[in-house]
């Protein structure tokens, strides 16, 4: 790994530059340069420079072993938010650390940390990113995590926090929808994790049913959150005290903004529990849209969101909510509409015409939202955004509105 004043020198040098152009120019490593690497270097700070933002600025030469390493990284938002739950002092370990980003988090808080990790590149990497960030309790090991797990009891290592990210994609690289189906399979290994941690952090896709996740682990989980950013769901994150035994899963919708963690906590019985939201039959121009963040809708809680901020669906199955009034502290967005259309031909036909640019989101619609916007004619952009909902009486409604 080539990583010396001249090397990044160049990349800083060429920061601007476009990769592709690079490439076709830079093709081969020399005796004084690994132009490769460098251009990889270029290109993951052209696309994560944002993502690892405080990473990169405490360590301006921060090496990415490739591109995927970087794309399959936590955000430094994420990684804080994660670290957030190390015990302060303790020892603490990441079986799967992959660019090693939540393990450096860590690093702050816990006494010391252990980042396994399979690929030779990464760990490589870590190592010289640790140096170079001055993490000097991070320990990192080439391995496979199982190896690893059977070896630390063997030594009868124990440590307070444990991370665990398991590959979300079948070996045929297809999508997989159970925790037992990823790899490795932890539901598998939580009778030898509860003699190694007291706390088990599973970092899971947010393709996973929370329900069924729930039900696949013994001991139950204190908590099992759905985590996102304003406008996506990144992960499922499940806590597992072995310490405390878990009566009721608290499921919980985190929205990480920056420094900041937004959280909307419930039980499956409290939602349950939770009357059904009043139907709002006649949405008209000045009522408003309540649309949930991404984390929310992953979470479930639509009965109990609706019953907290006094709010109507539409729908039983149309996944947003209304009022005649403006409720602040919504944990999502709100939109104020503009125009309530029918879903008919007459509509459909001159609607590009007067908005040839909006944002289109379908809600139970019977079509997505890209057929709904290949049918109405339109470009996405703008402030305006327009919903496709079924509304209480079963009719088929284009709900334009605007930011409130």
């Amino acid at each position: 790994m080539t990583t010396d004043d001249k090397f990044f020198g160049w990349v800083d040098a060429h920061l601007n530059d476009n990769p592709a152009t690079l490439r076709l120019k830079y093709s081969r490593a020399t005796a004084d340069m690994d132009y490769p690497a460098a251009i990889t270097q270029i290109e993951c700070r052209r696309k994560f420079g944002k993502k690892l933002e405080a990473t990169l600025a405490s360590c301006p030469h921060f090496y990415f072993p490739s591109v995927l390493a970087g794309e399959q990284a936590t955000s430094d938002a994420l990684a804080a938010f994660h670290a957030s739950f190390v015990p302060e002092a303790l020892p603490a370990a990441d079986l799967t650390a992959g660019l090693g980003i939540d393990a450096l988090h860590a690093a702050r808080r816990a006494s010391t940390v252990t980042a396994i990790e399979r690929d030779a590149d990464k760990t490589e990497a870590l190592r010289r990113n640790a140096a170079a960030l001055h993490a000097d309790n991070l320990e990192v090991i080439t391995g496979d995590c199982i190896e690893f797990i059977d070896k630390a009891l063997a030594e009868g290592r124990h440590y307070a926090a444990i991370f665990i990210d398991p590959a979300r994609r079948a070996a045929d690289g297809s999508r997989v929808f159970a925790l037992a189906d990823c790899e490795p399979d932890v539901c598998a290994l939580m009778p030898k994790l509860s003699h190694l941690c007291s706390l088990l952090i599973i970092k899971a896709s947010p393709m996973l049913d929370i329900s069924h996740t729930i039900a696949a682990l013994t001991p139950a989980p204190a908590a099992v959150m759905a985590v996102g950013t304003p406008t996506e769901c990144k992960e499922l994150l499940v806590l597992v005290d072995f310490a405390k035994a878990a009566t009721t899963s608290l499921i919980e919708a985190v929205t990480v903004t920056g420094d900041a963690a937004t959280t909307f906590a419930f039980t499956a019985q409290q939602e349950k529990d939770a009357p059904d939201a009043p139907l709002m039959a006649d949405p008209a121009e000045g009522d408003y849209i309540y649309e949930p963040s991404p984390a929310l809708m992953k979470s479930g809680a639509f009965k109990l969101l609706a019953a907290r901020y006094g709010l109507s669906r539409f729908h039983p199955n149309t996944r947003i909510l209304a009022a005649k009034t403006a409720v602040d502290a919504f944990p999502g967005q709100r939109y104020r509409i503009v125009k309530v259309m029918p879903y008919a031909s007459k509509v459909i036909k001159r609607f590009a015409r007067e908005y040839p640019t909006v944002n289109v989101a379908a809600r139970n619609f019977g079509m997505s939202a890209d057929a709904l916007r290949a049918k109405l004619g339109v470009r996405d952009g703008g402030t305006l955004r327009l919903y496709g909902i079924t509304d209480a009486k079963g009719e088929r409604l284009l709900i334009l509105t605007e930011p409130a």
